[in-house]
């Protein structure tokens, strides 16, 4: 009896045991997202206790504090965006996918306890601080478009970021390895990688954008180089001088443009979505603006363009950016089912292009468009993120002032 009694207790520890929840337990991470059968994109985190952590990204500190728990996985829902890492955990590792629901996208994700986000092996060969003319799928006449890379390097570490037309590539951190640059960045939403061969003045390389998107750069140095100016790109078509719209809130009342609440007020309209990074830096930049200016005749309003599939699941994702970031101005729903920029422009047809999420309409007091501008420096594009709230400050203060 005595042996039965010691068989059961042990069954009985074996099978707590295995219900036994695991938690995250403190300390630096590397995690990785595999991008194709031989690349992974690898990123940095601290675990701070069991139900928050930080991600890295150059200067950029990615708060995460909805991480939840069953048995011995672990789930962790990224601040803002759709994206999740699920994982099982063992031994201070982790294992499992990082997935994109309303995408349908997944991707392999590992993580252990490491501080580095790339290993070095040799002295780097090149310096490649200063700005880079840059050409992505410079062979596809239909994939080609022009960036500009902006780097700064210490010893083997880079950080910097590529800016486009239609906005950045935000916060970038990596090494050159004796000849090789490796750059990566990782928020919920983008995850990106970028490789290549360097030398003092060119660079030949590969841009993954998680497993669903791959593509050739090629970039020279050009401390002279700039891209179009972000004020030209979209306009007014011949014949309009204004803008017009009638969305849904998150209360399900339609907003017009016609409404009491913009009337002789400059208004600045948004085009952005809710899984557009650029966008979430821009609607922190506005957000802060508005906040501070909410005694002039201002207002801001933004045009949601989603890809999720029915409306109640894009009110959720603009319900949950409002809470994130305390966004008090209108959030309307203009699109859903798809992010692409030609039916967005069914919606606006007086615009001659819907380049880029975002994109901000200024109107005057009258009701008049004075100036589009296409795209967003944020704060990783440094002294062009300041450049642009100086520019937006001044303009702002010229048209309250009319």
């Amino acid at each position: 009896m005595r042996y039965i009694a010691l068989l059961l207790i042990a069954i009985t520890l074996s099978s707590c045991d295995k219900n036994k929840t695991e938690f995250l337990t403190f300390g630096n991470y590397r995690g990785e997202l595999k991008v194709s059968d031989t690349t992974f994109l690898p990123f940095t985190f601290k675990v701070k206790d069991a139900n928050t952590l930080e991600i890295y990204n150059a200067e950029e500190v990615i708060a995460v504090d909805e991480i939840s728990y069953k048995k011995d996985s672990v789930y962790i829902k990224l601040p803002v965006f759709e994206g999740m890492l699920i994982a099982k955990i063992k031994n201070q590792t982790l294992n499992g996918r990082f997935v994109v629901p309303e995408k349908g996208r997944v991707q392999a994700f590992t993580a252990s306890k490491k501080e580095t986000r790339f290993d070095t092996t040799e002295t780097s060969k090149s310096n490649i601080t200063g700005q880079w003319e840059t050409v992505f799928s410079p062979n596809t006449d239909a994939d080609r478009y022009v960036a500009k890379g902006v780097f700064k390097q210490k010893d083997n570490s880079v950080t910097g970021t590529f800016l486009t037309e239609t906005g950045d590539y935000r916060y970038l951190e990596g090494i050159v390895d004796g000849n090789q640059l490796k750059l990566s960045t990782f928020d919920g939403a983008h995850a990106f990688l970028f490789t290549g061969t360097v030398t003092d003045s060119t660079i030949n390389g590969q841009f993954y954008s998680g497993n669903h998107w791959q593509e050739p750069f090629t970039a020279k140095r050009n401390d002279n180089y700039e891209l179009a100016n972000a004020n030209d790109l979209t306009f007014l078509k011949e014949g309009y001088d204004s803008v017009a719209f009638t969305f849904p809130d998150t209360d399900g009342n339609l907003v017009s443009l016609t409404d009491d609440r913009f009337k002789n007020k400059v208004v600045v309209v948004q085009i952005m979505g809710t899984w557009c990074p650029n966008c979430l830096d821009e609607s922190k930049y506005y957000t802060q603006y508005y906040k501070a200016n909410k005694d002039k005749a201002i207002q801001f309003v933004a045009l949601a363009f989603e890809y999720a599939k029915t409306e109640d699941k894009a009110f959720s994702f603009i319900k949950r950016l409002k809470d994130r970031l305390d966004i008090t101005y209108p959030i309307l729903l203009a699109q859903t089912g798809t992010t692409s920029k030609s039916k967005a422009n069914e919606k606006l047809p007086m615009l001659n292009q819907i380049l880029s999420y975002p994109t901000s309409i200024f109107i005057d007091k009258s009701g008049k468009v004075r100036k589009i501008h296409t795209g967003f420096n944020g704060p990783a594009t440094g002294d062009k993120f300041t450049a642009f709230k100086t520019e937006f400050t001044a303009f702002m203060t010229m048209l309250e002032a009319e």
